[in-house]
């Protein structure tokens, strides 16, 4: 190895022969500008702090959607179906044709969506009779909670049914 320093002051290292030389490459890719390396290393907390600030955001909006309740109601009618679905999340999606006070008019039906596998045991057993529904409204969840957003809580036999 040698050393031999020029004019300006630079000072140039080589090798005597290309296996000396491997050491000299590998110390010389790691000497790096303190200006970048304090710079990669701000970009690199600042992606993950945002990619964590992501994170926390859409977990707390989750939380929030899944345990707020927007509205909450009621509906009486005729289960038609219910079936378990879902390719990974499965959930019990069914329909209720709501029983109409005047005939012949157009049936609405009612999508719901059920959590509980008691409650849709209930449902099913009374598949074809009138019941009421007791359901809460949760906007903005994802598809994987359930296809709509009508989770049904309690389900009782219809008065005078």
């Amino acid at each position: 190895m040698y050393k031999k320093t020029a004019p300006s002051g630079a000072v140039f290292v080589g090798a005597a022969n290309y296996d000396s030389a491997i050491p000299l490459i590998d110390c010389a890719s790691t000497m790096t500008h303190p200006l970048i390396s304090t710079t990669l290393r701000f970009a690199l907390r600042t992606v993950i702090g945002l990619v964590l600030t992501v994170l926390i955001a859409l977990s707390v909006y989750l939380l929030f959607s899944y345990h707020f309740t927007y509205s909450k109601g009621e509906s009486v009618g005729y289960v038609q179906k219910l079936s378990y679905k879902g390719w990974i999340c499965k959930s019990w999606e069914g329909e209720q044709v709501r029983a109409l006070a005047t005939m012949p008019a157009i049936p609405e039906k009612f999508a719901f969506t059920v959590r509980d596998n008691a409650v849709a045991d209930q449902i099913n057993a009374h598949i074809g009779q009138k019941v009421v529904i007791e359901y809460e409204q949760h906007k903005g969840l994802p598809s994987c909670f359930g296809e709509t957003e009508y989770f049904i809580s309690k389900v009782t036999p219809a008065p005078g049914e």
